[in-house]
């Protein structure tokens, strides 16, 4: 195995594939297909499964195939070799000098806890995730949301869906996830990704080490069709995000340690994505 390492980090030296590497690890446990992570970063197909073969000779990538797709994730378990090794060894298990936020906590000891939801837009599904969230438990959280990219105006169909569930609408609008990244900004202990296109965008640093997962569903605002059939689409994208925020509102996260929190949230997002199709 330590015979690796410098092959590794020779592979990881090349800047296209350390941010595939980095756009793997940002979306793991999910398998990504290889189409996605060339549009993602703008790489050229043919460049991608190039880059993509020798992070796999590495061990640090692995491939699976579902049906006529391969799909890729990070090798979590060459990585935290890899991980150890510098780490452990190079740092000898100095986490303030290699890891200077590592002895900070995950979820805070706090009345309540602060939930972040980003997407690209900030107009339909981080809006459902906010809203639903801070109805259903607003009593143990401070919801918000944010979009890497947001709209200037949140989704007429997502309101209409709010206002048909009798959600307080008051104050939604769109926001630049800038706005959370500012020193005066809440510090985090949970923040979910619900769009692919946000989880493959290079994230800020969080303060304070919060959970993060991704949760990915499809833009309901890509559906074409009738006023009826675009509705329908909002309509399921909030039945599938409710479903998976019943899941972690029903978590007894006082009495989880933060692996065990981290694999649950992580579950969420891969079964309620799996209960879609």
């Amino acid at each position: 195995m330590e015979n690796d390492y410098p092959n590794q980090l020779t592979v990881l030296g090349h800047p296209q594939r350390l941010a595939i590497f980095r756009l793997l690890m940002r979306r793991y446990p999910d398998h990504v297909p290889a189409g996605e992570i060339s549009s993602a970063l703008g790489i050229k197909p043919s460049t991608t499964s190039t880059y993509l073969s020798a992070l796999m000779q590495a061990k640090l990538v692995d491939q699976r195939r579902a049906g006529t797709s391969l799909l890729y994730a990070a090798d979590m378990s060459t990585v935290q070799h890899l991980f150890s090794f510098l780490f452990g060894d190079c740092c000898r298990g100095r986490p303030d000098i290699c890891l200077p936020n590592a002895t900070e906590s995950g979820p805070q000891n706090t009345i309540k806890q602060n939930v972040l939801f980003v997407c690209v837009g900030n107009s339909a599904r981080s809006i459902f995730a906010e809203s639903i969230l801070r109805s259903t438990a607003g009593d143990r959280f401070n919801v918000y949301s944010a979009g890497t990219r947001p709209r200037s105006q949140i989704n007429p169909f997502t309101l209409q869906i709010l206002r048909d569930k009798e959600h307080d609408i008051a104050g939604l609008k769109a926001k630049e996830i800038s706005v959370y990244t500012a020193s005066d900004a809440p510090q985090f202990d949970f923040v979910f990704t619900v769009c692919d296109h946000a989880a493959n965008e290079e994230c800020p640093t969080w303060r304070g080490l919060p959970i993060t997962s991704h949760w990915g569903l499809p833009d309901p605002a890509k559906v074409t069709g009738t006023d009826a059939e675009m509705s329908m689409a909002f309509q399921q994208t909030y039945d599938a995000i409710k479903h998976r925020i019943d899941q972690f509102t029903a978590l007894n996260l006082e009495n989880l340690g933060r692996v065990a929190i981290q694999n649950s949230v992580d579950d969420i997002g891969r079964i309620s994505q799996e209960a879609l199709t």
